[in-house]
């Protein structure tokens, strides 16, 4: 049977990482056989890259951290999500290309155009079935962050509020313009709430697979 792929997306503290925990857990249990990832990561290059994207040792161009990000994903495309379909299972990443389209192309400004055609190069063939997008108000989810991150914030993580209102916003229009892919949740839920709620949309998904 193919897999399955399924990404999370949101702005900084949103809880992607505790629903894709608790989504693992949960399609175990029913049977599946599930492969987590996360972006930028998932190979020794991948994470290499990672730590170049999250340093605020030196100032990266915003053209510089496109590529960065998209080269990223080019190699955990093709190293680990596209072979774990191919054998049945069911991926969650933590982010994908819709972060880039946010990121670089709306809060960094570069031509939508351009980072289309550099994201879908990366990606080919490899895009998610479902996407799920927790939206929160980018000034809570930054709160969050600091306290959980206890003042060490990386390179992004520093950026404006204003910066991450202009990413909620490219979020929303993205699921706005693609429906049949996007689910769009409440970050201010409970979380056992928000769990249940990605479960059933899920449950549903994998019926019909």
């Amino acid at each position: 049977m193919q897999g399955l792929f399924i990404s999370f997306e949101g702005g900084e503290g949103v809880g992607k990482s505790t629903q894709i925990k608790a989504l693992a857990r949960r399609l175990s249990a029913a049977g599946h056989r599930v492969l987590t990832t996360r972006e930028p990561g998932g190979t020794p290059l991948c994470e290499s890259i990672r730590s170049l994207l999250q340093s605020d040792q030196e100032v990266i161009s915003p053209e510089a951290e496109l590529l960065l990000f998209t080269s990223s994903r080019a190699q955990l495309c093709r190293q680990i999500i596209q072979p774990a379909i191919e054998r049945g299972e069911v991926v969650l990443c933590d982010r994908f290309m819709d972060s880039t389209s946010v990121y670089q192309g709306v809060a960094r400004a570069i031509p939508s155009a351009q980072v289309e055609q550099i994201n879908q190069f990366s990606v080919g063939n490899c895009k998610p079935d479902l996407t799920f997008l927790i939206d929160l108000d980018p000034h809570q989810g930054l709160k969050r962050v600091r306290q959980r991150a206890a003042g060490s914030l990386d390179r992004i993580e520093q950026e404006s509020l204003d910066f991450f209102k202009a990413v909620r916003s490219g979020y929303l229009e993205l699921a706005n313009n693609e429906p049949d892919r996007f689910v769009i949740l409440d970050g201010q839920q409970p979380i056992e709430k928000l769990e249940k709620t990605i479960w059933d949309v899920l449950s549903t998904k994998l019926s019909a697979v």
